[in-house]
């Protein structure tokens, strides 16, 4: 066997290995959920099923669309949402 074809080798499987861990890690990430930062109280939120929660009882007390996105929803009422979060822990 060619001295090419040995690195060439090494090689694949060396970046099989790199992305199977990249590809294992991310996806310990996605199930934790997104980070969210309220620049009205300069904290962070991780936007988890527990933060749902709150969103969803939230949009359900002030008559809004439980099924909308947060990140959707336009500054204002992203700012009565962190002062309504912070008002109910």
């Amino acid at each position: 066997m060619s001295p090419i074809l040995k690195i060439s080798r090494r090689m694949l499987v060396g970046a099989g290995l790199v992305a199977t861990v990249l590809i294992a890690g991310c996806a310990v990430h996605a199930g934790v959920g997104y980070r969210v930062y309220d620049p009205y109280y300069s904290d962070y939120h991780v936007w988890n099923d527990g933060e749902v929660g709150y969103y969803n009882r939230w949009a359900v007390e002030t008559h809004r669309d439980p099924h909308r996105d947060f990140r959707r929803l336009n500054h204002n009422k992203q700012q009565e949402y962190w002062k309504w979060r912070h008002e109910h822990h």
